[in-house]
């Protein structure tokens, strides 16, 4: 993990982030935090472990649905504090990696199968309880601690796209899709902003409409 709102609504599921206090106590600590990044040494030891994510993939996925989630990362690696910078030939070695780099991973594997798929960012509420033995953990490990809020925490996931503006987030740390209903109430989403290029159109996840480069605040 890296240091690195839609227009109203008759249903009110939604509403600008910016500006508002309950929207900004959600997403403010990690507003300007980017999506996690797994370097490239830019040679052939990055590069194969690179090749070796896209050739596993296709054996586990064995002719199933290009769209379905590759809870294999999941079962290769558990989640857990991991330090940066980490390196693509530098994955294989580890057994524990955190939710950037499972998210890094799995966007890789989409893009791979020729999906298209966007990085997320999410804020979720878990308990201060939870939150406590995060934080003991990711500091015992010398893991960054500041995606741990009391209630609310920092995480990445990804959107993929299954249907013209369509999206499904897919958490890939826990190895499971993301129900839209679940807003409310211990694990569940709070906030997402989905990094897309320059004119992405915005994005429909469930009954809510998600505007790229933006954090949307759910209600």
């Amino acid at each position: 993990m890296s240091l690195g709102v839609v227009r109203g609504q008759t249903e009110a599921t939604i509403e600008y982030s910016v500006g508002t206090r309950n929207g900004h106590e959600i997403f403010g600590p990690w507003k300007n935090w980017e999506p996690s990044r797994i370097s490239h040494h830019g040679t052939f030891c990055c590069e194969i472990v690179r090749e070796w994510l896209g050739h596993t993939d296709f054996s586990v996925l064995n002719g199933g649905k290009l769209q379905s989630g590759p809870r294999w990362l999941r079962q290769r690696f558990d989640w857990g504090p991991s330090t940066y910078p980490v390196h693509w030939c530098e994955v294989l070695k580890k057994k524990v990696l955190d939710c950037g780099i499972h998210a890094a991973l799995a966007h890789e594997v989409f893009t791979h199968r020729g999906l298209k798929s966007y990085r997320a960012q999410l804020v979720q509420e878990f308990s201060s309880s939870a939150s406590s033995q995060w934080q003991l953990n990711w500091e015992k490990n010398e893991a960054i601690t500041e995606w741990i809020g009391d209630e609310l925490i920092y995480h990445e996931g990804c959107a993929l796209v299954v249907c013209e503006d369509q999206v499904k987030l897919w958490d890939s740390s826990a190895g499971w899709w993301m129900d839209p209903r679940t807003t409310s109430g211990y694990g569940s989403l709070r906030a997402v902003k989905i990094s897309a290029g320059d004119g992405a159109p915005d994005l429909s996840w469930g009954r809510h409409v998600l505007r790229p480069n933006e954090w949307t605040v759910f209600r």
